[in-house]
């Protein structure tokens, strides 16, 4: 389609062409509104922050449907959000850089905080972030001022306050896959004192895929739903002149049949499912856009998110204020997967309440900010406590033997792997029995921090910042096999081939987690800091250079390890990944305040970088040497000519490679001087929205948005066949109501020209040769009410 052909370089050469563009503006054009961010935490002028940030206003995120942080990367150029078997299972990335999130036990690189408290995994911060004044996308190592697990970037949410003007606003949605959406919202005074806010949202959709389940029992018939509720409520309190109190509360809930994948290739075992299974067990050959899947067992979520927070503000005299944001948050999933996902029964997690994730944590910080003479200055304190629990209970199906039977034996014997390991037919692989693995992790750490500018002329400033993190993390973790796994001590006993012993002795039905509890303790303290110096040659330019080292902590593989088939790996630990970042770069106001141009070059270094890689059975984490990160940010915000028409744009160029090294065990050889996945070359956002009025009662507003990607390869072992091509994706949305807003009418639609894409390609699990893909959303499109009062 032309669309998708021209869209990349319209985006670049707009933002070229720009400045001669807007020579021709009208005298009355009206200028870019000064934007305020807390990127430092404390507000400045977006044009003063030394920092690279994106910020996206509370009106261009209704513009362009984004309602959760997957959906802000279509308005940020060089992030990249994805999920895979479920909504917990999300990764964020930044300029290349990021976690795979289906590991709890690795952290983030990109720190999600909403509202000034930070969330534990980017999947935990993954749901309806209700209404929003702005969100800030900080590039480039944030920890001096957000603390550890920000090497790569912070997105920080900043949701709307409550108000002391009565107002209210209310919203319903209609769209194709029976998507039906309804929110309301009230803000306003509750005494003299007191202002309060609540809102209130309720989202469902059906599935984007078809679903066959062969002989069962599942009979879901479609997945990938969405059944969403979310209240948040918040009070304000201005007990005096000098004393803010602000306490919010949240509560989130999602049931939802999430998430089955698509085969894109099918190897030679797809003819062994296809017997094993009542139906073809998997589609053959592959067609992964027709979003057909296979599973003869239940794949379900179930996440519940809620907290509360309370932020006070003391304004002590007019030169400093004591700050601290007290929080508590509890967030669970409980997970169903048919994990072969094929219609023959294999593997899988039953929804039984044995497989799930829980966080709970606590968090406390004090920030005491000011201003003496020259210098701006701040000193805090922050300190978390944080309890994950997680299970996975993983049975074998009635197939699982017969499977392997024929694996093994070229499809010609089911009861091969009795004749492997001389023991009956049936009782290799006990049916409904399997690995049943818990783990309880926790993390106390806290950090003392300041961050310092001083104002050495009017033009020059220089900015130094430290912090000092200690930490400790401790894990004991309780390995069960529910069946003794006799096949495999049989297997490493008898003279049998390698490959076979390999296939019979999978890390899920290996004895030597029979009835093993482990302990493993690790501290870690660390020393960051910052460095910035800025130069404003005129009100209308300002340019500057930064230094920062950060890092992510070192943890532990929440998964079986082993040292090889029979010998367990009692240490999973892995080393803390840490980074140092040059950039230098310019802000500028251009054309009476018509244009904003703001670009940087940036270099990052990343050591011992976190990989987290599934097997196809289980995940394998590796600290690779070093990884680099270079490149060019540039974004402009422009007030065009017309009236009522506003532009925004990015792009980002970023070369995001692994340096030279020797892989080691679980490291794809692939990957030494690669780019990393989902690291393209280029990527690029852009929006434009256009407001008029038609008449006296009618207001006309009309927005188009759309993001470009350079082609890149989704895998962790960069194997070819999990390559993305170059994309492009537009979102719009049309308007018409009534001038004061109490009414409004919209049509809208996300993924605007139907782009096929991948968001994951993985090796489908125990079939080798057989990959599959969790898809991205097909195009969406529907009606919105809104009403304002």
């Amino acid at each position: 389609m032309k669309l998708r052909k021209w869209a990349p370089s319209a985006a670049i050469l707009s933002m070229v062409c720009m400045a001669g563009q807007v020579q021709a503006a009208e005298a009355d054009t009206a200028e870019v509104e000064a934007v305020i961010v807390t990127a430092q935490k404390r507000e400045q002028n977006l044009q003063d922050v030394p920092i690279v940030v994106n910020v996206v206003s509370g009106q261009q995120l209704q513009d362009a449907g984004v309602r959760d942080v997957k959906d802000l990367q279509v308005l940020t150029p060089g992030l990249s959000v994805t999920s895979s078997t479920g909504g917990a299972q999300t990764s964020i990335r930044i300029r290349g850089v990021g976690t795979i999130g289906d590991n709890p036990g690795l952290e983030s690189s990109v720190g999600t905080v909403i509202d000034g408290v930070y969330r534990a995994r980017s999947g935990v911060a993954f749901g309806d972030l209700g209404e929003l004044e702005r969100i800030e996308v900080l590039k480039g190592p944030q920890g001096t001022v957000f603390g550890k697990n920000t090497s790569a970037g912070v997105i920080n949410v900043i949701t709307k306050a409550p108000e002391f003007d009565f107002g209210a606003n209310a919203e319903l949605t209609y769209g194709n896959h029976d998507q039906r959406g309804a929110s309301a919202s009230v803000t306003g005074p509750i005494g003299e004192t007191v202002a309060g806010r609540l809102f209130v949202a309720l989202r469902k959709r059906d599935g984007f895929y078809d679903v066959k389940n062969g002989a069962g029992p599942s009979t879901q018939k479609d997945n990938d739903d969405q059944d969403v509720f979310t209240v948040r409520g918040q009070l304000l309190w201005l007990p005096t002149d000098t004393l803010t109190l602000r306490g919010m509360v949240d509560y989130t809930e999602r049931n939802e049949h999430c998430c089955l994948n698509v085969t894109t290739l099918v190897g030679a075992t797809g003819a062994i499912i296809d017997a094993l299974a009542a139906d073809e067990g998997t589609l053959r050959p592959a067609d992964p856009f027709r979003r057909l899947a296979y599973a003869n067992r239940e794949s379900s979520q179930t996440i519940k998110d809620k907290g509360v927070s309370l932020q006070a503000d003391w304004e002590i005299n007019p030169d400093i204020t004591l700050t601290s944001i007290t929080a508590w948050r509890d967030w669970s999933n409980r997970q169903a997967n048919d994990i072969d996902f094929s219609s023959a029964d294999i593997w899988y997690r039953p929804d039984d309440g044995k497989t799930y994730g829980k966080f709970e944590t606590f968090s406390q910080e004090v920030r005491l900010a000011g201003r003496s003479g020259p210098i701006d200055w701040m000193v805090g304190g922050y300190y978390s406590d944080e309890q994950l629990d997680t299970s996975a209970f993983t049975p074998f199906g009635t197939s699982y033997e017969t499977y392997f039977g024929l694996l093994l034996s070229g499809g010609t014997n089911p009861a091969t792997v009795s004749a492997l390991t001389g023991l009956p037919f049936g009782t290799n692989f006990v049916v409904g029995q399997g690995a049943y693995d818990r783990f309880d992790h926790s993390t106390k750490g806290g950090a003392i921090f300041t961050n310092n500018t001083w104002h050495v002329t009017d033009a020059l400033e220089l900015t130094v910042g430290l912090r000092y993190t200690d930490e400790t993390k401790k894990v004991s973790g309780q390995y069960r096999n529910t069946a003794p796994g006799l096949a495999c001590a049989a297997a490493i006993a008898r003279p049998i081939p390698a490959a076979a012993r390999a296939a019979i002795c999978a890390p899920g039905a290996d004895p030597a987690f029979n009835n093993v509890d482990t302990r493993q303790k690790r501290g870690e303290d660390r020393l960051g800091g910052t460095a910035k110096a800025s130069y404003r040659f005129n009100p209308q330019l300002m340019t500057y250079v930064s230094y920062a080292n950060s890092h992510k902590s070192g943890g532990f593989n929440l998964d079986r390890a082993r040292l090889g088939a029979g010998v367990i790996n009692v240490d999973t630990s892995f080393a803390a990944e840490t980074v140092e970042s040059y950039e230098a770069g310019f802000k500028s106001n251009l054309f009476e305040n018509r244009l904003i141009l703001n670009a940087a070059a940036f270099d990052q270094t990343f050591e011992n970088f976190q990989l987290n890689t599934f097997t196809g059975i289980s995940f394998v984490v590796a600290s690779i040497p070093k990884v680099t990160s270079k490149g060019v940010d540039l974004d402009a915000v422009w007030r065009t000519p017309v009236k009522g028409l506003t532009a925004t744009g990015g792009v980002t160029y970023a070369v995001t490679q692994f340096g030279n090294f020797v892989p080691g065990a679980g490291v794809g050889p692939r990957l030494p001087t690669s780019r990393l996945s989902y690291a393209p070359l280029w990527s690029a956002s852009w929006s434009a929205a256009y407001e008029t009025e038609l008449s006296a009662a009618l207001r006309l507003r009309a927005s188009l948005s759309g993001r470009y990607t350079s082609p890149y390869n989704t895998g962790s072992n960069l194997d070819p066949l999990k390559n993305q091509k170059q994309l492009t994706l537009w979102n719009g949305r049309v308007g018409l109501g009534s001038a004061d807003e109490r009414w409004t009418v919209e049509v809208f639609a996300q993924n605007l020209t139907n782009e096929k894409y991948y968001q994951v390609v993985v090796d489908q699990p125990l079939q080798s040769g057989t990959y599959a893909a969790f898809l991205g959303a097909p195009r969406t499109w529907g009606v919105a009410l809104r009403s304002k009062f």
